[in-house]
């Protein structure tokens, strides 16, 4: 399963569409942004396949918690560059 980030939703925040224009940029110019976005996306995927297993074992689903922490903070940071590169245009 591929996610659009576009908006990037988060319990903690939600970029709403208007912000594609940040995302577009920082994908073309942020090194940083682009390895959050790919980073994001793998453990999408890693935690989808655990996620198929009828019984995880506790190592499983330990790994699986780590796995939507880990998602969580990658797009955390997404959104706070999103907000300042959005605070940089306004100057």
């Amino acid at each position: 399963m591929i996610i659009s980030l576009l908006p990037i939703i988060s319990k903690r925040r939600v970029i709403p569409l208007k912000d594609n224009d940040a995302i577009e940029a920082l994908r073309n110019e942020s090194d940083e942004f682009k390895r959050y976005e790919t980073g994001h996306r793998e453990l999408d995927l890693s935690l989808a396949e655990l996620q198929k297993k009828k019984r995880p074992t506790t190592d499983e689903e330990y790994e699986m918690k780590m796995i939507q922490k880990r998602k969580l903070h990658y797009k955390d940071m997404m959104a706070l560059m999103v907000g300042q590169y959005k605070s940089q245009q306004k100057n």
